[in-house]
């Protein structure tokens, strides 16, 4: 094989890829297990815990349910993982390497990120359970509720950075001028990221999919073994990749100096505790009022953002 080949496996399943994320992104879902455990008084899982899980969920059995699509339903879960690691590929080295990249990248992240959404969509339907369908209907509810304002907030940073649309780009305006967050329309449209990331993150209030107290788990009711481990996993590799999409995009990146990594390491884990904040302090919506909140006022904030981009405030 030759060198561009091996960088681009490495890059792939290695670093920024699959096995990094993949560590990073359980260790995350352990600080949010442990924190919202010791807010409720609990003592909350050992470090290891989110890795003794999947393992385990590996070496389980796989049932297939009778009536389903049983190559969509064992396929799914593996087209979530596949857009996951794509997305922690390309954005880690868009955020290592300033001539990586290319045009259109971020238009392509944008896309791979919703990747697991479809992801659970595909694999609830296939399942032939109506609490599945529910989950899936929700799903896709969800999704068409927090796209548009999430695709409005990134544009709000093609247009500060005068139209570009590579990761790479971003990032070089951010460090020769200033982070977009430092201006009025780039918090606004931060906050906003922050809000569609908790739905794409499935995490309260916006879990209608799965609810578990309602509808049984919902889109993974059906799910088990390793099946049900590579959606969990796909799950804590997304704690990794937005929050440092968001950072890249909205946020100055992790800089260019050991300072700004450290820097960056922290805009990461403030982003990882205003999730759990958010998680634990908010009752689960129903999915019609979530729509009509990521329609209504987070659409409103997104369209407020954007043209105050315009003005260049």
């Amino acid at each position: 094989m030759t060198s561009d080949v091996v960088t681009t496996l490495v890059s792939l399943l290695i670093f920024p890829g699959l096995v990094f994320t993949a560590v990073v992104g359980m260790l995350a879902t352990w600080v949010d297990r442990k924190v919202t455990a010791r807010i409720q008084w609990r003592v909350g899982p050992p470090l290891l815990q989110p890795f003794y899980d999947f393992f385990k969920l590996l070496g389980k059995e796989v049932i297939v349910p009778k009536g389903a699509s049983k190559v969509v339903f064992l396929a799914a879960p593996l087209v979530g993982l596949a857009g996951a690691t794509l997305a922690a590929s390309l954005l880690g080295t868009a955020a290592l390497n300033r001539s990586a990249g290319f045009a259109g990248d971020l238009i392509v992240l944008v896309y791979l990120l919703v990747i697991p959404s479809l992801a659970i969509i595909l694999g609830a339907g296939a399942s032939a359970n109506p609490y599945a369908s529910v989950g899936a209907s929700r799903e896709i509810k969800l999704v068409l509720g927090y796209e548009l304002p999430f695709i409005i907030s990134v544009l709000v940073a093609v247009v500060k950075s005068g139209g570009e649309f590579t990761m790479t780009g971003l990032l070089a305006y951010q460090y020769e001028h200033h982070a977009f967050a430092a201006s009025v329309s780039g918090v606004l449209a931060l906050v906003v990221a922050i809000l569609c990331m908790q739905a794409k993150l499935a995490l309260v209030p916006f879990d209608q999919a799965e609810a578990e107290t309602e509808i049984m788990s919902g889109a993974f009711v059906e799910y088990s073994g390793a099946p049900l481990g590579i959606f969990k996993l796909t799950r804590a590799m997304m704690y990794l990749v937005m929050p440092v999409f968001l950072i890249v995009t909205f946020w100055g990146g992790f800089g260019t100096s050991i300072a700004g990594a450290v820097l960056g390491v922290l805009k990461y884990v403030a982003l990882l505790v205003i999730m759990i904040l958010i998680r634990n302090t908010n009752p689960r919506l129903k999915i019609e009022h979530a729509v009509k909140f990521f329609w209504g006022p987070v659409t409103l904030l997104a369209v407020l953002a954007i043209i105050l981009a315009f003005a260049g405030v």
